[in-house]
């Protein structure tokens, strides 16, 4: 399919539509804002090292970073009433406020957060990410001195992060595999069977999947360019995982691929729909075969390969019939480590905290994010069996189930505990470069 839309490149954040470099080392930093003429002379301070998707280098060096905006932080930062209604009630709401609805309860529930996550004192968040720790720390220094000597405008929260050069994530497998082309970026998707989705998708004032333009903050330079961000930052429990499978197999090789059903893909990232039987490295290894496969075309409708409820056709069933328009549902996904991995082999919970910070992309938190969570991930429903959630960071404080297809009988378990817990989150605006200025230039 030719693509009709040319992007404004120079004008969206880097950080939106191009892939993070591989390894790296990052870090969050979320601001409170005393005094909104503080706060805006930091964003006039950080423009400069922020690239755009159109730059193939950093203003910033060799490292890349990203601003965004709370619905508390535009507020903070003068934003006029008629542009603050402007905005959807979900993100207007916040994350926190909207927890019975996400399924955050228990554990999971704002009051057990992370301090200041989910508070109004957040309002501005930067992430920096670079190829090493040393290369971090250089353009950090010149950040730090910015706020620092900036009377008005508070660091609040800070997290590291890292991604390994092998991908892995806590659980032991490789992450960010899966992400759809945009239409009109001319960046390749992951998987070459997919169309490119319609930019608007993703990127406010363009037309999206159902040829409509996205509801667009006012006015159009605040807007345009602009997305939204759910960050959750996600503490996984990786002993009560590998506990949890080795008592439910017999052997290591059964443990292996046990969690691989659970997951849907090995731990070097091949898929089971093409490596059903056995983890296939050579495959994980290659970006032009670990995500090249489609679930009904590839003859799996019934989930006796990768299972219909497992990870990742929960948060992306393809071209599975019966889940209405996926790319409806589709959003950029990107989760970083943090925290030291649990020595391999280890089965005692050694406290430390260790997890993911996961970031959504897309233009309409409701349709996107939101529903994934609610009906995808905390639900059966849609795929067919109505008791079960996803069985990796679904909520299964009460004991969840997990079917895996088989000839002739299949296999159900039960007694999941949760494997992951939130410990917070919040919803973010992400303007493209000449809001930012509009931001900035505010006089209010």
């Amino acid at each position: 399919m030719s693509e009709t839309v040319s992007l404004e490149l120079d004008g969206i954040q880097s950080g939106v539509l191009r892939a993070r470099p591989s390894p790296y080392a990052g870090r969050y930093l979320f601001f409170r804002v005393d005094d909104g003429k503080a706060g805006r002379e930091l964003l006039r301070r950080v423009l400069p090292s922020i690239a755009s998707a159109a730059d193939s280098a950093s203003p910033a060096g060799e490292a890349w970073v990203s601003a965004a905006v709370t619905y508390q932080g535009l507020k903070a930062l003068g934003v006029p009433q008629d542009s603050l209604a402007s905005f959807p009630d979900e993100f207007r709401q916040g994350m926190a406020a909207r927890a019975a609805e996400l399924g955050d309860v228990g554990d999971n529930a704002p009051a057990n957060w992370e301090q200041p996550l989910g508070s109004p004192d957040v309002h501005i968040a930067f992430v920096a990410l670079a190829p090493d720790a040393a290369r971090l720390e250089s353009v950090l220094k010149l950040a730090g001195e910015a706020y620092k000597n900036l009377s008005g405008v508070e660091l609040i929260w800070r997290q590291d992060c890292y991604a390994l050069p092998t991908g892995r994530e806590p659980f032991g497998f490789k992450d960010g595999i899966s992400h759809p082309a945009v239409e009109g970026s001319g960046m390749p998707g992951s998987n070459p069977r997919e169309r490119p989705i319609k930019a608007g998708e993703f990127v406010l004032g363009y037309l999206d999947e159902r040829g409509q333009m996205p509801v667009m903050p006012l006015p159009e330079a605040l807007g345009r360019n602009g997305t939204y961000v759910a960050f959750r930052k996600l503490h996984q429990r990786v002993a009560a995982f590998r506990q949890y499978v080795r008592a439910n197999a017999a052997s290591p090789d059964a443990e292996e691929f046990l969690a691989a059903k659970i997951v849907g893909r090995w731990p070097s990232g091949a898929p089971l729909v093409l490596a059903p039987e056995r983890d296939d490295p050579e495959m994980g290894a290659d970006p032009l075969r670990n995500n090249d496969f489609l679930f009904d075309a590839d003859d799996d409708v019934k989930g006796l390969k990768c299972p219909i409820g497992s990870h990742i056709r929960r948060m992306n069933p393809r071209d599975e019939q019966g889940r209405g328009d996926v790319n409806l549902h589709r959003m950029i996904r990107r989760g970083t480590a943090y925290g030291p991995l649990l020595p391999e082999g280890g089965l005692d919970d050694d406290g430390a905290d260790r997890g993911l910070c996961f970031v959504f992309v897309g233009a309409n938190l409701r349709r996107q994010y939101e529903f994934v969570q609610t009906e995808w991930v905390n639900k059966g429903l849609f795929f067919g069996s109505p008791s079960e959630t996803d069985p990796l960071v679904g909520p299964n404080d009460k004991g969840g189930q997990f079917t895996i297809p088989k000839d002739p009988i299949r296999r159900r378990l039960k007694g999941l505990p949760p494997f992951v817990v939130v410990r917070g989150g919040e919803y973010f605006f992400v303007p493209g470069l000449r809001a930012l200025q509009w931001l900035a230039d505010l006089t209010t």
